[in-house]
């Protein structure tokens, strides 16, 4: 851990191709909500919570829309055509079809995944060593969080219904979008000041070094997570584990 393992206080971790397999997230738990986004929205959409979710998408919508129309290239948006729930569903397809980082539609997949998780259609997958790596740290006082793109209930529904049992008591806090976006180094100053701890306290581990970039100009620690099938294995020159033993 570059010998800096005894100040770690705090330990931040991404979830896709760090904790969880990227082929989960994309082969299962995102085709889930595009099968079933359609459904949810006809029998949950009215909703309070699905309705905040989609007045939250609706102005996502129109300042795009406004953007591409400064441009002149507003064709290559879909049209929103109608009041019902149903008629966000072509601009959600939209979203994920460019795997866009929305607010609303995060919060949206989440209450889908959340049925699915519910009736037992969905099991998280997590790599073998992250139990152990999770039961050491905190038995060496280390607080976790996770910060994800993911909304947080999805995050917690992930860490809750995983294949090794429910991983929620061992995370102290979790943070999405809300607080930035994770290329951004205010987004992890933010996270530190809410956590209560110095910059230099927290190691942030991800798989994406843009990411591990923006929070080492906020002072972090990091390291690059290195595991099979990720995506994008250049790790621009920051340290590489590709697993959690040995660390902390």
């Amino acid at each position: 851990m570059g010998g800096y393992s005894d100040r770690i206080k705090a330990i931040l971790l991404d979830i896709e191709g760090t904790t969880t397999p990227v082929s989960f997230v994309v082969e299962q738990l995102f085709p889930f909500a595009r099968q079933h986004l359609e459904a949810f929205l006809q029998s949950a959409g009215r909703t309070e919570a699905v309705q905040a979710d989609l007045a939250l998408l609706r102005e996502e919508y129109e300042a795009e829309a406004d953007d591409l129309a400064a441009e002149e290239a507003g064709d290559k948006l879909p049209k929103w055509k109608g009041k019902s729930p149903q008629a966000a569903l072509p601009y959600l397809n939209y979203l994920m079809d460019q795997d866009r980082k929305s607010t609303a539609l995060k919060a949206l997949q989440g209450k889908v995944w959340d049925q699915g998780y519910g009736a037992g259609e969905l099991r998280s997958q997590i790599f073998p060593d992250v139990l152990p790596a999770f039961q050491r740290w905190q038995a060496d006082g280390k607080q976790l969080f996770i910060f994800s793109s993911g909304s947080v209930p999805a995050q917690k529904l992930l860490f809750r219904h995983t294949e090794a049992g429910d991983l929620t008591p061992y995370l102290s806090g979790y943070f999405d979008t809300e607080v930035g976006p994770k290329k951004v180094a205010a987004s992890y100053r933010k996270i530190a000041a809410i956590i209560g701890l110095p910059p230099p306290d927290i190691l942030f581990i991800s798989d994406v070094a843009a990411e591990l970039q923006a929070a080492d100009a906020a002072g972090m620690a990091t390291l690059f997570s290195q595991r099979p099938n990720n995506p994008y294995p250049n790790a621009d020159g920051f340290e590489v584990i590709q697993t959690f033993e040995g660390i902390g």
